[in-house]
């Protein structure tokens, strides 16, 4: 492996070596590493994010490595475990379950009918703690080895287990959130992982200090409800709010310090792509007219490298299964590790 990576040409031509962006680390050593959560069982509104990862992972392979933020950011060690076929299988069958829990409640009945789907609901619920459980210890195994980890789902419920392994690993840290939703749901149609309950779930982790979400734009009454009375420890950058403030004058770069300055020092970034406009990931799971440029999400994120403050992690989900929404993904995946190397070389907060 250390010949490979001596040997290695970045300008070259992608190995497809099943690793991203075909870079030549493996577990051992690189420092990144970057788990797969092909899960998507509570999916409500259009389906494939479980394929996410792999069409990621293809798409991979085409991106020129040169990055102007960090241009060698490659060197950093990036591997990405191969994608859990098990987890995958897993994913249809109890996918599958939960449409029948769904269709249901669509006709307004109680599970209770004949046929009975509570222990449909349970079985379900209990897939998603063993899938939270399953990637905390992977997580956790690689940080312990002294890596930084990162997560590509699957629907948004995926990286639950991480947030859980970061919390045991950092006495506080905040999220910077980008999203369409606001994904504060309690049991959304009754799943306790569902995609539209990560971040309710994870206002249960006493270790997030502040939750700041970007873009929210498809919201629900008791959301709005939960972030009014979370003594600012959620703060909602509203889509439309952003917008009105641009279409008055203010500059995005202000907008972004603003939206920082409500972060502690150590930041994890959770991004849903369907924050973005939908032109740029169409079939993602729940699109939503509007959304960020995707320059924007990225001057948002090069703001808080520039802040000082540090990137301890990230996930990217809701990718669907198709080219153009994975090859958008493998562009942010990257990004993302290349801005986390950066703020680990250059943080200064509060020094």
């Amino acid at each position: 492996m250390s010949n490979q990576i001596q040997d290695y040409n970045p300008s070259g031509i992608a190995e497809m070596n099943g690793n991203l962006l075909g870079l030549p680390y493996d577990y051992e050593s690189a420092n990144l590493i970057i788990f797969a959560v092909p899960w998507e069982v509570t999916v409500s509104y259009g389906a494939g994010t479980a394929n996410g990862p792999q069409r990621i992972l293809d798409a991979s392979f085409q991106i020129d490595l040169f990055d102007f933020d960090n241009p060698d950011g490659w060197k950093q060690g990036i591997f990405m475990v191969e994608i859990p076929q098990d987890i995958l299988e897993k994913n249809h069958y109890y996918r599958q379950q939960a449409a029948k829990i769904i269709e249901r409640q669509a006709e307004g009945k109680p599970l209770t009918n004949t046929p009975d789907l509570t222990p449909v609901l349970t079985e379900i619920n209990q897939a998603g703690e063993q899938l939270n459980q399953w990637l905390f210890q992977h997580c956790q195994t690689a940080m312990n080895q002294g890596k930084k980890v990162a997560v590509i789902g699957g629907d948004h419920s995926s990286p639950l287990g991480y947030f859980q392994a970061l919390a045991a690993k950092y006495e506080s840290y905040g999220i910077l959130h980008i999203d369409a939703h606001a994904d504060l749901r309690d049991s959304y149609e009754e799943f306790e992982f569902s995609h539209a309950s990560i971040m309710f779930n994870a206002m249960k982790i006493p270790q997030i200090s502040k939750l700041v979400q970007v873009g929210l734009r498809d919201i629900c009454q008791d959301e709005v409800d939960i972030i009014n009375d979370s003594n600012g420890r959620i703060i909602a950058y509203y889509d439309h709010a952003i917008k009105q403030k641009l279409y008055s004058g203010n500059t995005w770069i202000d907008i972004c310090r603003e939206i920082i300055n409500h972060l502690p020092e150590n930041v994890y970034i959770s991004f849903d792509v369907d924050g973005l406009d939908p032109k740029l990931c169409p079939n993602t799971g729940t699109p939503v007219p509007g959304g960020l440029e995707l320059e924007q999400a990225y001057c948002l994120f090069r703001e808080l490298v520039n802040s000082g403050r540090k990137i301890i992690g990230f996930d990217l989900c809701e990718v669907g299964d198709a080219e153009w929404d994975g090859n958008v993904g493998a562009r942010i995946v990257y990004k993302l590790a290349n801005l986390l190397n950066l703020s680990q070389k250059n943080s200064t907060y509060g020094n």
